[in-house]
């Protein structure tokens, strides 16, 4: 099996309708920021807010009329779930999506709310995807993968499709890998389209799974990554064969990069994007001398990410770029000292948010009181004049 730009083109005619054409806009911003002439795809605009849409709809059109009676099944615990559950309510498809144990609540909710029947089963995907297998062979149901599977592969394709229509003139497309799946279309379909243009794949640090195989390395992948969309241990086997050849090279980020691009498309962007989502742009941020200067088209993937891990990451953010500080104070325990401190603090134009009182430690003098304020600034700069501010006043701040 093996994937074609006619197979692109042919899912494309198929989904036309049926699937958003979202919009690909330049960045002015992020242009700036970055170095490169960004354009911005964004797939989180699909109705279930993710790119997988595609890949799962082509998949169930290209079902016979006995395979859609008998249904199909699946093992995700996201994006894909919610694509081919919903998708296959529309075409009267049944829908059966095994989920790990532990898969957030929410994402379980949304999948049957699309009209799928969920299994809960397995301490992890792998466990779940096994699971899935016995159950299709019990059921007599037809299995959809998530990524290693030609039709799944050409419906991710038409994103480059749409993007080279947009912007024809990108030079290089930064892409994230999870199983492959992306990235197999969209590298097969751009490069039949433009073939100079450059496809560099994105994995997470932590889930090298691409690179490994590249290198012949029994790497290791695991750990908490804000990427979980595309935390895979193993890369597809056909998606590898498609798009190997075809990919000049693959970058790992570590978490910071997957953070600081979701707060710039929250904060520039006005958009909603999942750590996976982010990737292109993290690629951009961890690596700009590959990008600089070059039309760089990128795709948030999804925007299915959890509220308050979404709230984490802005604060998170604002502490990395000293928006958000906690001053410790150690002074003299006596009327006067935290409205002193306080004056100071807001005649520059600080917002004091937070103070916590330290009495206990010993570290400070028995007569003398130690205090964290948290301030709000405009900038690392702000920050750095209310310091100098409070020691001046016989107040030295730490940081901490």
């Amino acid at each position: 099996m093996t994937l074609s730009f006619d197979d692109i083109q042919a899912a494309a005619e198929r989904l036309a309708g049926h699937v958003e054409r979202t919009p690909c806009r330049p960045s002015r911003t992020l242009s700036r920021i970055t170095g490169a002439e960004v354009w911005v795809k964004f797939e989180n605009l699909q109705f279930t807010a993710s790119y997988k849409e595609r890949g799962a709809l082509n998949r169930l059109l290209n079902l016979t009329d006995e395979e859609r009676r008998r249904g199909v099944i699946a093992a995700s615990a996201g994006n894909h779930a919610q694509g081919l559950a919903y998708h296959g309510e529309r075409l009267g498809v049944p829908v059966t999506i095994v989920m790990p144990r532990g898969t957030p609540h929410v994402k379980v909710q949304q999948t049957r709310e699309f009209g799928a029947t969920v299994v809960i089963d397995g301490e992890g995907y792998d466990a779940a995807y096994e699971r899935a297998l016995e159950l299709r062979d019990e059921r007599g149901l037809v299995f959809v993968h998530p990524f290693d599977d030609p039709a799944v592969m050409a419906g991710q394709g038409t994103v480059a499709l749409e993007m080279l229509d947009a912007a024809p003139d990108l030079e290089i497309l930064p892409v994230p890998i999870g199983g492959g799946g992306l990235i197999s279309g969209v590298a097969t379909a751009a490069k039949a389209i433009k073939p100079d243009i450059k496809v560099i794949g994105v994995e997470p640090a932590m889930y090298p799974s691409f690179t490994a195989r590249m290198r012949g390395l029994n790497a290791p992948c695991g750990g908490q990554t804000i990427a979980e969309g595309i935390a895979v241990k193993a890369v597809g086997a056909l998606t590898y064969a498609v798009a190997r050849p075809l990919i000049e090279e693959v970058l790992l980020l570590e978490e910071p990069f997957f953070e600081r691009a979701v707060a710039l498309y929250c904060n520039v962007e006005k958009t909603v994007a999942e750590g996976a989502g982010a990737a292109s742009l993290a690629a951009l941020l961890a690596y700009p001398e590959r990008f600089r200067g070059k039309v760089c088209g990128l795709i948030v993937t999804g925007g299915n990410i959890d509220p308050r891990l979404l709230a984490s990451v802005l604060t998170r953010e604002l502490v990395r770029a000293q928006r958000l500080v906690s001053l410790r104070i150690v002074g003299d325990d006596r009327p006067g000292l935290l409205a002193n401190v306080s004056e100071t603090i807001g005649s520059l134009g600080g917002n004091i948010l937070e103070v916590a009182h330290n009495r206990l430690a010993l570290d400070v003098p028995a007569k003398g009181a130690e205090f964290d304020v948290m301030v709000e600034t405009r900038d690392a700069q702000h920050t750095q004049e209310i310091m100098d501010a409070l020691r001046e006043k016989g107040y030295p701040p730490r940081a901490v």
